[in-house]
């Protein structure tokens, strides 16, 4: 009989880093549903000029990911949890006293800069404690923390709503806040524990330049592992974004169902992720992305028949279950690909290349929408079933090595001799 460990054995570090997942997730949930409300009732803001500035947010996100996002493995990870939690709590926090345009753009662009390091920053913590055949299912316990947090977020939001709209920044601000005073609190340096296995990496802590910030234009595999990721998960992105026109024109849900619908996919991750990761955690890679790409595939398909309730359900319960099986693979991959001296800047690259899909996603989604209604479920289709094979293959080259570090293995240790994807794990075996 299994019995559930306890979390007084697990590592500090990466306890923390779950729980500033929740503190994030939770802020998000608090902001995306309720800051077009807000902007168009109570700061003056034309709605043409909203869409503006979520382009502002996904930019501050993006655009210094590539330089900055690296920064932790110069100056260590605590330093910048600290700096970026504390970034982004302050940001929402503005958003409750700003009015116009440009001050709130100013604002969305500074705390998207301080997200762009937050979310690859705590993956990297968790992976330095952590042992990699132990990276996916910690990584599936950050997906399940995130979700929560979005569950509670768009709730409390609600309530707070009630008083005043602008009143849901004050509780996402807040909780962030609080995230980066318990990182100053309780979290100690983790970059020494990871490096402390990383013997061979001097000639990658000494390199700077572009090549050392860009690590995706550096090393071949990495770029072509996150080619795959952003064609995945840009159609993905159309379950979320095409869905709430798709069901409002058909006349299947108002807004507040819309709502509901998207609450019920982050409870479903929420309640599902462990259990499906514990049953496919002996399976290959290929085998993982081939199954969420079916499920994926299988989603659209009840989108193109018909966007009746059933379907609308069937569609976002599949496109979660896609998640779950996909989700927890992709930093797992990239942590293995990555020198010990160079985890926070493939991390960074890796989670620049998810956000694209806050960006391409909806811009894509909505065009294809704007020439038919089912177009982006039948387009989606053979793209999926392309980006989850290519993306499966992807993964399993990055678990092995590559030619050059087989004539010269003292080059990449790390490449050599990989962590298996995925594997399984138990944070206290002799309770099994």
């Amino acid at each position: 009989m299994t019995t559930i460990p306890s979390w007084r054995g697990l590592p500090r570090p990466a306890t923390l880093g779950l729980f500033l997942f929740f503190c994030a997730g939770f802020a998000d949930g608090a902001l995306v549903p309720f800051f077009p409300l807000w902007a168009s009732s109570e700061a003056g803001i034309p709605v043409g000029a909203i869409g503006l500035l979520f382009g502002c947010y996904a930019g501050g996100e993006l655009l210094p990911a590539p330089l900055i996002g690296g920064v932790a493995d110069r100056i260590g990870r605590r330093p910048v949890l600290i700096a970026s939690s504390l970034g982004v709590g302050a940001g929402f926090l503005a958003l409750f006293f700003v009015h116009g345009v440009v001050a709130t753009a100013l604002v969305l662009l500074l705390t998207g800069i301080c997200e762009s390091v937050l979310h690859p920053t705590i993956l990297t913590a968790i992976a330095d404690v952590t042992e990699p055949s132990a990276h996916p299912r910690w990584f599936s316990m950050a997906r399940v923390s995130s979700s929560a947090g979005q569950i509670l977020g768009p709730a409390c939001g609600a309530l707070l709503a009630l008083m005043s709209l602008r009143s849901v920044f004050l509780a996402g601000g807040t909780m962030l806040v609080l995230g980066g005073i318990v990182m100053l609190l309780a979290l100690d340096e983790t970059i020494s524990a990871g490096r402390a296995t990383g013997d061979g990496d001097e000639e990658y802590e000494e390199e700077e330049g572009l090549s050392a910030l860009l690590p995706a234009f550096r090393d071949g595999r990495l770029a072509k592992l996150l080619l795959w990721v952003v064609l995945f998960e840009v159609a993905g992105n159309w379950i979320e974004t095409v869905i709430p026109l798709y069901a409002h024109d058909a006349g299947t849900l108002t807004p507040s169902g819309v709502g509901a619908l998207f609450a019920y996919a982050a409870a479903l991750t929420v309640g599902l992720q462990m259990l499906v990761s514990r049953m496919v955690e002996a399976r290959s890679a290929l085998w993982l992305t081939a199954g969420a790409g079916l499920a994926t595939i299988l989603a659209f398909a009840l989108l193109a028949a018909s966007p009746a309730m059933l379907a609308l359900i069937g569609a976002v319960s599949l496109c979660s279950i896609a998640q779950m099986l996909v989700g927890p693979l992709v930093p797992t991959a990239v942590n293995a690909l990555a020198p010990q001296a160079r985890r926070a800047s493939y991390m960074a690259a890796s989670s620049v290349a998810v956000d694209l899909k806050d960006s391409l996603g909806p811009s894509i989604g909505t065009a294809l929408y704007a020439l038919a209604p089912r177009l982006p479920w039948i387009a989606g289709i053979p793209l999926v079933a392309i980006a989850s094979l290519g993306l499966g293959a992807a993964i399993g080259r990055a678990r092995r090595p590559s030619n050059e570090s087989k004539s010269n293995p003292s080059a990449r240790p790390e490449a050599v001799n990989p962590p298996e994807l995925p594997v399984p794990w138990s944070p206290n075996p002799a309770t099994e």
